[in-house]
């Protein structure tokens, strides 16, 4: 499969899981109290659809710079790439779950809490399964050179273990969870990383997750 291809359709996925956020961005309407006590009572789940936005945003834009380093495209890539993408479609039902309970600390919100960074957990794993592929073999236009593999491992994947963290936290604290999932969100906006092994060589700086 040509590399545009993957690349076309997987725009089309993060668009779609995008999309799918907003549509559950609604209040109550006409006859359920003043309109700015609806907006104040949704708050936090306007928190919530945010915090997943930028997520999704974050991987779209790490998934491209990944992709453009690509030399050619098989079929091991191809199934590991759908991997990603069926995490990336969990983000809207995790999201409005989570929403649904957030900021309480119920034994229900914690689970909500947990099937929520379950889903980014799944996410960075996925994406740090098709960055592994890159580094075996020709795969990539700028290789990184074999000592180099660990180091980029480590920065590649690493939000990977904060999510771990936010889904033992959220068995106890649903809220603190959150809050972790936020500024996990926050760094991967705010600082650079290399986001491929052609990245690093090239000069480009990317966020990753």
């Amino acid at each position: 499969m040509d590399r545009s291809r993957l690349e076309a359709f997987s725009d089309g996925v993060f668009a779609v899981a995008i999309t799918l956020l907003s549509l559950n961005l609604t209040v109550d309407g006409s006859g359920h109290g003043p309109l700015l006590d609806q907006l104040n009572a949704k708050g936090p789940a306007f928190l919530a659809y945010l915090i997943s936005f930028f997520m999704i945003g974050i991987v779209w834009v790490n998934h491209h710079a990944l992709v453009r380093s690509i030399t050619k495209v098989d079929r091991t890539l191809l199934f590991l790439n759908l991997v990603l993408l069926l995490f990336v479609v969990l983000i809207p039902f995790a999201t409005a779950t989570e929403a649904s309970y957030f900021p309480h600390n119920t034994s229900d919100a914690q689970l909500a809490m947990v099937l929520y960074s379950g889903v980014f957990l799944g996410m960075s794993a996925s994406f740090g399964g098709i960055f592994e592929w890159t580094l075996h073999g020709q795969r990539v236009y700028q290789p990184l050179p074999p000592d180099r593999h660990w180091p980029a491992r480590v920065r590649f994947v690493g939000g990977a273990l904060f999510y771990v963290l936010a889904i033992v936290v959220a068995t106890f604290n649903a809220v603190a969870a959150f809050v972790l999932i936020a500024l996990v969100a926050l760094y991967y906006i705010l600082e650079n990383t290399p986001a491929s092994p052609g990245a690093e060589s090239s000069g480009d700086d990317e966020t990753v997750v």
